[in-house]
């Protein structure tokens, strides 16, 4: 018996990558917080069947209404977001797992003669130097176990350390050779001393000169032929990558700051907001937005800030607002914000450091956010099937729309006029199924919509089942419930009369008009106005906008095609200079506007070639 909860995520949505999971009650509230290094394989064991799961597992399982996650760079990410958010939300099933003490710290006691590494919930030692705090106790053992592989300094307890220094030999960790031994006098207090500041370093701020160093002796050692030794400074660099710890999820003591990550495509957007006070992610919110307009980059990030600012308190505004492209009233929105939040308030472009690298972190759990949400709407079976339903009501149809076909036409300034056509059965795609279609002379849109609709009406009248009949004609010959056409009601009439003309009259068809995202159909005044929301006018949006990629891409292929068979005709022209003359001005029309003086200052194409070239260009 399989698990009965309807939250539980379809398989593949969930990413592989590490990350922070949350379970969350019907009112919204995190009911608990871990960590995986793999999320798939982590949160697959929650939806085990529930006789098999843990009492307080089930019920806390069974307490939820929704799950989601936040994907991270690294474990020792997910390990500081974890902590944080326990801390921050206090989450009634983690209470349960946890001591009664502390989270406890990796310590280094350098107060004393040959520093130790420790992890202790004390934070009293005198000298000692911290890092966390870690939510659970075997990850500071992990951490510690790979960097003494690099740093090895000691780890033993204080009477272990005074008898090896009585007797002169090195304790159990010195003899594996898990610490440099200053007790056994292998190496003196001092060296010692120096590899613990090594190890310090590394962990404040995973300083990579220790990677260029431990790379440049292996690399000496391998030209050398001391394989055993590069062998050694191998192993060093595998355990140093394993922890190295530039945290995009953590930065200066002081930063305050509001940081978006945008993914989006044609039809719907994805924002990842990341509020960091004290230097610390304090919480994350996911956006989705369905795209009513045609704005991307920084008009999408205009709209994002002014909504999420727009009633805002004063103390809601951070000093900083980290955004992935500035918009273009970015000096307006400072001042906006500034008069609200009475302070400094400064909007800037991530561009390096930890700050580009959390901002990279946003942007991939908001493309993670963007895939999942397409993912959940295209394979849907419910949506789809809503989808569908709701075309039939819409547009008056005999039967539901299982095999939809939708024409879209692309040319650059009247030329290279090209015309495409996607199906979708099922609502999901038929790649195999897609068509693309040129038009040598046509006097505008709906004339190529018109002489398109007549070449594909020809082939209805073919019989699908006709054996003698090639793969894909009998294919192009299947009947589709509904044609869509790019465009509104001219585009429509155009497609209506070629129909006629050809007898089949009876096809349903609609225009989808991209301004206003209206529906038209054939011999009405006024179009169908489907709502936003609808599934019905989200598939839709997916059959124009494919359709409209695939035409540019066949378009644009054309006109490559086109242009480098021009330039072939030019004597002396041969296939390698073509692409050195198209990569050289980066397009067409810049290299018809160049001069014979321009074009000659291309190696390989003296001034002969290039008057050449110019001349036969400007026919």
């Amino acid at each position: 018996m399989g698990s009965p909860l309807a939250y539980r995520p379809k398989p593949g949505e969930i990413p592989t990558e590490p990350g922070v999971y949350r379970f969350r009650d019907a009112e919204g509230r995190i009911l608990y917080v871990g960590k995986a290094k793999n999320l798939r394989a982590r949160l697959s064991n929650y939806f085990a069947p529930l006789h098999t799961l843990h009492e307080r597992t089930r019920r806390m399982v069974t307490t939820a209404a929704s799950v989601e996650w936040t994907v991270v760079a690294s474990d020792v990410e997910s390990l500081q977001l974890e902590y944080m958010w326990i801390q921050e939300f206090t989450p009634p099933f983690n209470v349960r797992y946890k001591d009664d003490k502390s989270y406890p710290f990796m310590a280094i006691t350098l107060a004393d003669e040959a520093p130790r590494v420790i992890v202790t919930r004390n934070r009293r030692i005198a000298g000692a130097k911290y890092f966390g705090p870690y939510p659970k106790v075997w990850a500071v053992h992990d951490v510690i176990d790979l960097m003494i592989k690099v740093f090895p300094i000691r780890t033993c307890s204080d009477a272990s350390y005074k008898k090896a220094m009585a007797s002169g030999r090195p304790c159990f960790p010195g003899q594996i050779g898990r610490c440099g031994g200053p007790c056994s006098g292998r190496v003196t207090i001092e060296e010692h001393r120096a590899i613990v500041d090594d190890f310090v370093a590394f962990m404040a701020g995973g300083d990579e000169r220790f990677t260029h160093e431990l790379t440049a002796r292996m690399r000496e050692a391998s030209a050398a032929m001391d394989y055993e030794s590069a062998a050694r400074y191998r192993d060093r660099l595998q355990a140093i990558e394993a922890v190295l710890n530039k945290s995009a999820l953590v930065l200066p003591d002081d930063t305050d700051a509001d940081l978006f990550g945008i993914a989006e495509d044609e039809l719907a957007a994805t924002v990842q907001h990341f509020v960091i006070r004290g230097g610390r992610v304090r919480g994350v919110r996911a956006t989705t937005i369905e795209k009513e307009l045609d704005i991307a980059g920084a008009e999408l990030v205009d709209q994002v800030l002014q909504r999420t600012y727009g009633d805002a308190a004063a103390a809601d505004i951070p000093r900083q607002v980290l955004v992935p492209e500035l918009p273009e009233d970015a000096a307006e929105l400072e001042q906006w914000l500034r008069e609200t939040r009475g302070k400094q308030v400064s909007i800037q472009v991530a561009q390096r450091g930890p700050k580009a690298d959390l901002m990279a972190t946003a942007e991939r759990n908001a493309q993670q956010a963007l895939m999942l949400h397409k993912t959940r709407r295209s394979s849907d079976y419910v949506a789809r099937t809503q989808a569908l339903t709701d075309l039939q009501e819409a547009l008056a149809l005999a039967e539901a729309p299982l095999r939809i076909e939708c024409f879209d036409v692309s040319h650059l300034s009247g030329t290279n006029v090209v015309a495409s056509m996607v199906v979708f059965e099922d609502g999901l795609p038929r790649k195999d199924q897609y068509r693309s279609f040129s038009i040598p002379e046509t006097t505008d849109d709906t004339d190529s919509i018109f002489q398109v609709i007549t070449r594909r009406a020809a082939y209805l009248d073919t019989d699908p089942e006709d054996p003698g009949a090639a793969p894909k004609r009998q294919r192009f010959a299947y009947r589709p419930q509904l044609l869509v056409v790019d465009g509104g009601q001219p585009q429509v009439e155009a497609a209506a009369r070629a129909l006629r003309e050809a007898g089949h009259a009876d096809v349903a068809l609609a225009g989808i008009a991209k301004r206003l995202e209206e529906v038209w159909l054939p011999g009405e005044d006024y179009p169908v106005i489907l709502p936003r929301t609808s599934e019905a006018l989200y598939l839709l949006q997916r059959l124009r906008d494919e359709a409209h990629r695939f035409a540019i891409t066949h378009q644009r292929k054309r006109r490559k095609r086109d242009i480098t068979s021009v330039l072939s005709e030019v004597p002396g022209l041969g296939e390698a200079r073509i692409k050195a003359l198209l990569r050289h001005f980066g397009s067409v029309s810049a290299l018809k506007r160049a001069t014979p003086e321009e074009i000659a200052e291309l190696p390989g194409i003296g001034p002969k070639l290039a008057a050449a070239i110019h001349a036969h260009l400007a026919r």
